[in-house]
């Protein structure tokens, strides 16, 4: 069907796997590398076309994966790199492409680049991190903030200097104005193509720091509310970060640098994670020329869910931006953001009954758009997300700093389930799990819905056996603009061969498909 020659990832449906919560494989009570490839007919059947699978580095694990200390090994928790040559043999033989998240704005603290960085100001690491001086009172040299609360600096007594983090003290900001860092993530990712992944997600790319000093304050959002979202109530929230911390123009340097490394192999993907005071313009930058393939941002990920209205602002904003391009990839859950089977009921309105016909909605309607669509495990069973965390159960840092008032995002990594009557939902044989299990989850456990005629993974799979058929959605990334009355989000997909009208009605909750 592919008569236009579009690269594989410009329509790609893209399924992403967080580890520690797909499968366990030895019974410890954390999901690995191995208990993945044992749950990859699954995927393959529900249709996609690759995984995207959440950091499995060596690692800490202060922020799950996010902390990396070692890029070209595996965590022992999840396995070797035996475990993943074979999961990506197995997956190749499938037909899903493997990508693979990496983390190029900051390391662990315990990574031998900042334990050698960390001790004096002259050694052959010295300058791979941001190292700045104190103000003359001995304050931080700007007002940035971390997202995690506290202030994006934390002092070195050794070296006399404050160090730039933008998320924990534990996860110091490599400094990408330095060409031997960048050219010590391109060796990085040699390694990975090397061994024949398709491609990278690339964690938090706005988050990338590589201008140079003199580093310039955040000013104030004009726009900030007090308010009860838990983001409202977060200082970081009352910045703009792109006059100062994030989004900085050198970050370019990255791009471009790691750009040309996937070029080099061929048929390779990278996608970018951004966010900003203006997405858009972030993603368009971003996927510039020589840059990156393509990014998503969290202009459809809102905390709270968006109405009919703000879903078609948002779709409305991406598509005037990047209408004939498969330069945007769009997601409605991923490991960051309360569950969209929760999350969308309460931004559309809708009942408790009402939730799994929603969720297969907002799965057709994604997969329907321009570009790349990314499913977060567990939305093709609509999972609800799990809002009863006991407080001294949580393991993220970033909901445990402001607990109980923000839950922060172990609400949407729990476990996955496959079997109702199995322990632990056939996640895991061990007395307990990393995160708890939701009972809730297994009235929708994965092995179970597969065998169930009408269910979520089942229409779901049907519809993205249909799409692979359609020209207007397989053949061109052009749509025309978003139509439709208040609980309507209408527009035609347009190839040379075909009209597609799309209709997604969010009163009936039913999609239709007309070609004109």
């Amino acid at each position: 069907m592919n008569t236009n020659n579009l690269n594989w990832w410009e329509t790609a449906i893209i399924y992403q796997i967080y580890p520690r919560s797909f499968q366990d494989s030895n019974d410890d009570g954390i999901g690995d590398l191995p208990g993945i490839t044992s749950r990859l007919e699954y995927i393959a059947n529900l249709g996609v076309d690759a995984i995207w699978i959440s950091p499995f580095f060596k690692s800490p694990q202060k922020d799950f994966g996010y902390d990396v200390s070692d890029y070209c090994d595996i965590n022992p928790e999840y396995g070797t790199l035996s475990d993943f040559d074979a999961l990506l043999a197995k997956a190749h033989k499938l037909g899903l492409k493997v990508m693979v998240d990496i983390v190029p704005a900051h390391c662990s603290d315990e990574h031998v680049w900042f334990e050698e960085s960390r001790q004096s100001r002259d050694n052959p690491k010295a300058d791979w991190f941001h190292w700045v001086e104190p103000n003359p009172d001995g304050t931080p040299p700007t007002n940035w903030l971390s997202f995690f609360g506290g202030p994006a600096w934390s002092w070195e007594p050794l070296r006399q200097q404050y160090y730039l983090h933008n998320f924990l003290s534990s996860q110091p900001n490599l400094n990408h104005a330095n060409p031997a860092v960048r050219e010590a993530f391109n060796d990085i990712a040699r390694f990975w193509f090397d061994r024949g992944v398709d491609g990278f997600r690339i964690d938090a790319v706005h988050t990338i720091n590589a201008d140079s000093e003199p580093y310039k304050n955040n000013l104030a959002n004009p726009e900030f509310v007090p308010g009860d979202l838990p983001q409202q109530q977060q200082p970081f929230f009352r910045q703009l970060h792109d006059s100062g911390q994030l989004n900085q123009p050198a970050i370019q340097l990255f791009t471009e640098s790691f750009r040309a490394v996937a070029d080099h192999y061929g048929d390779r993907y990278l996608m970018g994670e951004l966010h900003g005071d203006d997405a858009i313009k972030a993603s368009q930058t971003f996927t510039a020329p020589g840059r990156l393939h393509a990014t998503y941002n969290f202009n459809l990920l809102h905390w709270v869910g968006l109405d009919v209205d703000g879903l078609k602002d948002a779709i409305t904003k991406a598509i005037g931006a990047f209408n004939g391009t498969g330069r945007l990839s769009f997601a409605f859950s991923n490991h960051d953001v309360p569950r969209s089977a929760t999350r969308q009921m309460l931004g559309l309105g809708l009942q408790e009954d009402q939730q799994q016909a929603m969720q297969l909605l907002l799965l057709k309607l994604e997969s329907c758009l321009i570009g790349s669509t990314c499913i977060y495990q567990g939305e093709e069973l609509a999972l609800q997300d799990v809002q009863d965390i006991p407080v001294d159960k949580m393991q993220d840092p970033w909901g445990i700093e402001f607990a109980p008032v923000f839950l922060g995002r172990d609400t949407c990594r729990t476990p996955m389930v496959w079997s109702e009557n199995a322990p632990n939902g056939g996640f895991s044989k061990a007395n307990s799990t990393w995160l708890p299990i939701d009972q809730r989850h297994l009235q929708r456990a994965g092995l179970d819905e597969a065998q169930r005629p009408h269910s979520v993974y089942n229409e779901f799979a049907e519809f993205l056996k249909w799409r692979k058929n359609q020209p207007a959605l397989m053949n061109e990334n052009t749509m025309s603009e978003v139509m439709g009355g208040p609980n309507e989000i209408i527009f035609d997909r347009i190839s040379e061969q075909q009209t597609l009208r799309c209709l997604f009605d969010f009163e009936s909750l039913t999609a239709t498909f007309t070609t004109k």
